[in-house]
């Protein structure tokens, strides 16, 4: 069955205009006009990957991905918005989406984003009998749910780039990896000039694990070189 793309957005112009142009591309999509919309659909179908608005009628899209991101599994979000402020778009990364794409845009760029979401996706698989879960310094990450679990057995959402960093990190344990290298394991993508974000998720990602930038004892800063996840690191099937 082909990938289901999930529309949120008020305008139906656009909405109609997306939905045709992706499902020539070999997608089957949906479009609604808001929240309500958004949570009919996941709860009726399964849903690959969700497209949506900043700026909705009753919640925002800020507001519904925050809310997606407790979901299990999450759906990968690319955020749209009329407006191309910075600020909107390093919330809305924050809140867990995945992209974000301003408008006006050219539909050929948004394809080239879902396709390279969907990749990435495609790139951390779960299948029966695979691994389950992994274990480190006490915590648990359930790779089914994408749950991270507390030592003190509390679950903790993570977004679609906090479980693929977190991920990358327990693939690689007690080395050293470049800024660039995170990059290129989670998002495909090589940092560009004053590129701060993998910095901005692993201070995320140190919050979800209860730790300090100052005195982390699970993700390190190695100066000048990158971050390290220290300490031993079990996988189970």
């Amino acid at each position: 069955m082909n990938e289901h793309v999930l529309i949120v957005d008020d305008d139906q112009e656009l909405r109609e205009l997306l939905v045709d142009y992706l499902g020539r591309n070999g997608f089957r999509v949906t479009g609604v006009e808001d929240g309500n919309g958004l949570w009919d659909t996941l709860e009726r179908e399964s849903v690959d990957l969700v497209i949506l608005d900043l700026m909705l009628p009753g919640d925002d899209g800020l507001t519904l991905c925050r809310n997606l991101r407790a979901r299990s599994p999450l759906p990968p979000v690319i955020m749209l918005t009329a407006r191309g402020d910075d600020t909107d778009r390093i919330i809305g990364l924050e809140m867990g989406a995945d992209d974000y794409l301003a408008k006006p845009f050219n539909p050929r760029e948004l394809l080239a984003r879902i396709n390279s979401v969907l990749r990435r996706v495609r790139e951390w698989p779960v299948e029966a009998g695979a691994l389950q879960r992994y274990r480190f310094a006490g915590w648990t990450l359930d790779v089914n749910t994408r749950h991270l679990i507390s030592p003190q057995n509390v679950v903790i959402p993570l977004g679609s780039r906090e479980y693929r960093l977190l991920c990358v990190f327990l693939e690689q344990p007690n080395r050293v990896l470049t800024r660039d290298q995170l990059l290129d394991l989670t998002q495909g993508r090589e940092a560009t000039p004053f590129d701060r974000s993998i910095d901005m998720q692993v201070s995320r990602l140190r919050h979800r694990l209860g730790e300090d930038s100052r005195d982390a004892e699970i993700i390190k800063t190695v100066r000048n070189e990158g971050y390290m996840l220290v300490g031993a690191v079990t996988r189970e099937g």
